[in-house]
């Protein structure tokens, strides 16, 4: 059962505590080891059809009761896939919602009070915000309103070639930011490709908010406007790919942006760019660093992290068409996602390494936290085949990030990781980052741009209306066409 709670306002709060009966009069006995730092919880000690009541408390002087009466709840198994995938999306869609500034629709990068806002997760949280609507999770007014309000913090806030007090420079954004001032984390770079991912959230707001309200107005011509305000040119750095960012202190960054990996939505949208795109030899610069390889079976473009082969489909529906480069092979890009995704899993069982767990339902490498024990690591892209930082910690956004690709297999993992570790592994915003069952290692955080890609794929599966929205835009058809992709033969 999961609960969220507003905020009271109070001089000296300590946090919060969860109670729980089995009787709407009690008696309540507190649930929570101790008091909660975040406005959620998840109770996962629950027998199904028992009906629990719950109350909240905020610890301090004086204490505050925010429920009450007791709010109920009655826990019963999924009836269907479909039932565990609405679970999976709704808690994805709540870290959107519950971990966003309202005022100015910044997202966290993680699931602490004192995480920054990552631009990437906004792009997921302005694309969350339609499918929530679509659910009924919240108001298509809420919904609205937030898009405007995200959309004018990154229009209105101040661009510029300063250090420090910018959101961005020249229409690109900084990596991360302040939450509440919506500029420049630290000394963090002014990231192409996080602010790729932010513009495919604009462009599917564009999409979502169609109708003649003057609010939704507002909404498109802010889109438009940002969009527009991008120079692309000046991020090819004098070259033909282009910079992975720039610092103000020290210019662009040395590597480029070539194939094969999740930038290839950002090359996507700069060809189709309706203002100085980028030249279509860029797409041909880009696929010169594809490396086509044999895996378990599998032919297909190789990148060993998983979320280089999800990130792009998130918005962009490559479905029965194609570049040269893979025309010649005679397959598209979403079949050799396919592809990346049963050879990662058929590394997991043949468990080279030998890991504990391994196995046809326990599998996932892609970037993530890590232990950062002895033998182990911090956060990385792992991944496989080839193998590439594996040293045992499984992330079930690799997972869900690929279920179109793959249901038959990913759906049951994620099934099995709900069953099997759920007590570890599952929180009010679904699954944790991370985990290593090799050192007993459960990551503490939830982060957006595992979030995302979850709740996006799960929709583009059962539905396909990310998809459907985000392919409407002339960019994306214009760029598709500039790359030179057309129906697969």
């Amino acid at each position: 059962m999961t609960l969220h709670w507003a905020a009271p306002s109070l001089d000296a709060l300590k946090g919060y505590e969860v109670h729980r009966g089995t009787e709407l009069d009690g008696p309540f006995h507190r649930i929570t080891p101790g008091p909660l730092g975040q406005r959620h919880f998840a109770d996962l000690t629950v027998t199904n059809g028992v009906t629990y009541y719950y109350v909240v408390r905020a610890i301090g002087f004086p204490e505050v009761t925010l429920a009450a009466p007791a709010i109920s709840a009655t826990p019963r198994p999924f009836s269907s896939d479909a039932e565990f995938l609405e679970l999976l999306q709704a808690t994805a869609f709540d870290y959107f919602w519950f971990e966003a500034n309202p005022a100015n629709g910044l997202v966290r990068d993680r699931s602490t009070p004192d995480s920054f806002c990552s631009i990437a997760a906004v792009g997921f949280g302005l694309t969350a915000i339609g499918i929530g609507i679509d659910h009924g999770w919240i108001s298509r007014i809420a919904g609205r309103d937030r898009t405007r309000a995200t959309l004018e913090t990154f229009w209105e806030q101040p661009q510029g070639p300063e250090s420090s007090g910018a959101i961005g420079y020249r229409g690109w954004f900084y990596h991360f930011l302040d939450l509440d001032r919506a500029t420049r984390f630290q000394q963090v770079e002014l990231s192409s490709i996080d602010t790729g991912l932010l513009l495919a959230g604009v462009i599917f707001a564009r999409e979502y908010f169609a109708a003649t309200d003057p609010v939704e107005g507002e909404i498109r011509a802010l889109a438009n406007a940002l969009l527009a305000r991008v120079d692309w040119g000046w991020m090819l750095a004098g070259g033909s790919l282009l910079s992975m960012g720039w610092h103000p202190e020290r210019g662009f960054i040395e590597h480029r942006w070539i194939g094969y990996n999740e930038a290839m939505i950002l090359y996507v949208l700069g060809l189709g760019a309706s203002r100085d795109p980028l030249p279509a030899t860029c797409w041909e610069a880009w696929t010169r660093g594809y490396r086509w390889e044999t895996h378990y079976g599998q032919s297909f473009v190789v990148f060993p992290p998983l979320f280089g082969h999800q990130y792009s489909h998130c918005w962009i529906d490559f479905r029965g068409r194609t570049d040269a480069f893979l025309r010649a092979r005679g397959i598209d890009y979403f079949e050799n996602s396919r592809r990346a995704t049963l050879a990662q899993r058929a590394y997991a069982i043949a468990n080279p390494r030998g890991h504990p767990g391994y196995g046809p339902w326990v599998w996932g490498l892609t970037a993530c936290d890590g232990p950062g024990l002895p033998s182990t690591l911090g956060y990385r892209a792992r991944g496989a085949p080839p193998p590439e930082n594996d040293d045992g910690t499984l992330a079930p956004t690799a997972v869900g990030g690929s279920l179109p690709f793959a249901p038959e297999v990913c759906l049951p993992t994620l099934r099995h990781l709900y069953d099997q570790y759920r007590a570890q592994l599952w929180t009010a915003y679904g699954f944790r980052d991370a985990f290593n069952l090799r050192v007993g290692w459960w990551d503490p955080d939830v982060l957006g741009i595992d979030q995302g890609p979850m709740l996006l794929m799960a929709e583009n599966h059962r539905t396909g209306r990310v998809w459907r929205r985000f392919m409407q835009a002339p960019e994306v058809q214009r760029g598709l066409a500039r790359a030179g992709f057309g129906p697969t033969d």
